[in-house]
């Protein structure tokens, strides 16, 4: 099985990072590719990142499947929690799309009567609550809290697990009975802090590989049968001819 991963930034050392963890979700046998947009922001954080992350992963992935020496592959998870796009996708590719945003929500609703998504700024918390909404997941959500801190931010771990706590803990009085990270630069942290905190702690990653792959060995895909049915065949120009890397 060959799963891609798409990261919602341009910043390659998060990608690689959330390859990591993507890969140490895997099962035997699932090779895990990671692809990272060539433009986009640097980090996700507001309505504006993520519309042009979500067109930039279309690019991404239309792209790579353009290549004439590409792998095939067998499902494509989307790394950026809360970020535009997925359905975008669906309709692009012929193989399941399974995003972290969801993903972890659908699992930590198998784990207690509600979750608390703990993202970086507080600004993201209304894109994850509609995001949520979008998949039929909000119903179940306590609370969306920010740690203060910036997607760039999250390679100081000390600095990171100490506002992960924190703001674990207002998620925990506001209801929530489980805990999901809300940003796929955090993968690793819910080993450091599910004993800590004494809750069930999900991380988007590694639930979003986990079904990715029952999907894919389920034989599903995803339908064609109303809104994800393949774009109508029409010219799209995906480029402003003689536009500079970047503006």
């Amino acid at each position: 099985m060959r799963i891609v991963v798409t990261n919602c930034n341009t910043t390659q050392s998060m990608t690689e990072e959330i390859v990591r963890g993507a890969r140490a979700a895997a099962g035997p046998g699932t090779t895990v590719l990671g692809l990272t947009p060539a433009w986009g922001p640097e980090s996700a954080e507001g309505w504006l990142d993520s519309y042009l992350s979500a067109a930039a992963v279309l690019d991404t992935l239309r792209t790579y499947q353009e290549q004439e020496d590409h792998d095939p592959y067998d499902a494509v998870v989307m790394a950026g929690f809360g970020e535009h796009g997925r359905e975008g996708v669906r309709e692009l590719v012929d193989v399941p799309v399974v995003d972290i945003t969801e993903a972890a929500a659908h699992l930590a609703c198998l784990l207690g009567r509600r979750y608390g998504v703990v993202t970086t700024l507080e600004r993201s918390a209304g894109q994850i609550e509609d995001s949520l909404y979008t998949a039929g997941v909000a119903r179940n959500c306590a609370v969306v809290v920010g740690t203060g801190l910036g997607v760039l931010d999250l390679g100081d771990q000390e600095r990171t697990e100490a506002a992960f706590v924190a703001a674990a803990e207002r998620a925990r009085d506001a209801g929530a009975e489980v805990l999901v990270l809300g940003c796929a630069g955090m993968t690793g942290l819910q080993r450091a802090v599910g004993e800590k905190l004494g809750m069930p702690v999900v991380d988007g990653v590694g639930a979003a590989v986990k079904l990715a792959e029952s999907l894919v060995s389920l034989g599903l895909t995803t339908s064609r049968a109303g809104g994800y049915a393949k774009p109508l065949p029409k010219r799209r120009t995906w480029a402003r001819p003689g536009a500079p890397p970047s503006e």
